[in-house]
């Protein structure tokens, strides 16, 4: 069984190294082919294992870095000043090869542009995408972009239809996963230029393309891959998280109104839980930066311990499903795939 390190930004998000070097241990124990490097300040991360009682050994390390990237600092100051924040010296050690992936919570546009300016991209992918998965009928469905490019091309969206395929393959090992595009209609002629040219450059790839699908298609679970814009599917997500508290918010509510709703709450109960573990948004964290020379997770600033782990274990299961190659080789058998290979008259 082939080992592998992940390098975990310990200082990044809301609560640093209080909830990543417990969510480390808890890896280790879980994970035996898992080893970790625990990146950030030296001081600080010992206090934690000292409160967890353990310690650095053969599976757990330490590796010092300065400075810390704050969720509030601007790029400028994440990639050009601080050099040797925990969240650069992470990415570095990726590139170095003594990690083989890294996680961190940290601030979501600085971890792009560290490691896009570490790692770079991989070689014929033009811009990384952000995927991440959200609860559907059939288990769940991978989404991107998620925020990193708000202005695409159909090239671009062909090459997120690439990388999420490969994402699917990797950590569910279906082959060829299913994917669609994400537009206003299911009909060919719906949508602006640039989704339209995307649908025919995927019709053209080969890819198990099943054409347009709608904002709902991603709770039905119809195809394993939605494919979008970041400025289109960061608002799907932010709706989403935002609908999903407004109905736990309004369920609380209604249970407390009054000593028979209180009751039937009680009643419900198990129903609940069950409905909550599904839709707990803590099992789905952890979004990947698709298309860099490297694997990095980026968790939600906000996670617990048990979020923060689901994290760590998908940056494992990409390792395993040997994701970079997966995308390289997905690139090469589409590279010849574009507008301009395209036969006049096909566009819609």
């Amino acid at each position: 069984m082939r080992e592998i390190t992940i390098a975990i930004d310990a200082m990044g998000g809301d609560h640093g190294p209080h909830v990543t070097v417990k969510s480390a241990l808890n890896v280790l124990r879980e994970q035996p082919d898992v080893n970790i490097v625990l990146v950030g300040l030296e001081d600080a991360i010992q206090a934690e294992l000292k409160v967890n009682k353990s310690s650095v050994g053969t599976r757990l390390r330490i590796c010092h870095a300065s400075e810390v990237v704050k969720m509030d600092d601007p790029l400028p100051v994440a990639l050009r000043t601080k050099k040797d924040s925990s969240m650069r010296v992470t990415a570095d050690l990726v590139k170095r090869g003594e990690a083989d992936a890294g996680v961190s919570a940290g601030n979501t546009g600085a971890l792009m542009a560290v490691s896009r300016f570490v790692l770079k991209t991989l070689p014929g992918i033009d811009r990384p995408a952000i995927a991440s998965t959200l609860p559907s009928r059939s288990g769940s469905t991978y989404v991107l972009d998620l925020g990193a490019n708000v202005d695409c091309t159909a090239q671009h969206l062909l090459q997120f239809a690439i990388m999420g395929s490969a994402l699917v393959a990797a950590i569910e090992h279906k082959e060829r996963p299913s994917i669609g595009l994400l537009n206003i209609g299911e009909e060919e002629i719906k949508g602006n230029d640039v989704v339209k040219q995307a649908g025919e450059l995927l019709r053209a790839s080969g890819l198990n393309f099943q054409g347009n699908v709608e904002g709902d298609d991603i709770y039905k679970g119809t195809v394993d891959v939605v494919v979008c814009d970041g400025f289109v599917g960061n608002v799907a997500l932010k709706a989403s998280e935002g609908l999903a508290k407004l109905i736990g918010d309004q369920l609380r509510s209604e249970f407390k109104r009054n000593l028979i709703t209180r009751l039937a709450g009680l009643l419900s109960l198990p129903v609940l839980r069950a409905f909550k573990h599904k839709l707990d948004p803590r099992r789905y964290n952890g979004a990947s930066l698709l298309g860099l020379n490297g694997v990095i997770i980026k968790s939600h600033g906000s996670a617990d311990v048990f979020s923060f782990e689901q994290a760590i274990l998908k940056a494992a299961e990409e390792v395993r499903g040997g994701l970079l190659r997966r995308i390289a080789d997905q690139v090469g058998n589409h590279k010849n795939i574009h507008l301009g290979s395209l036969e006049e008259g096909e566009l819609a």
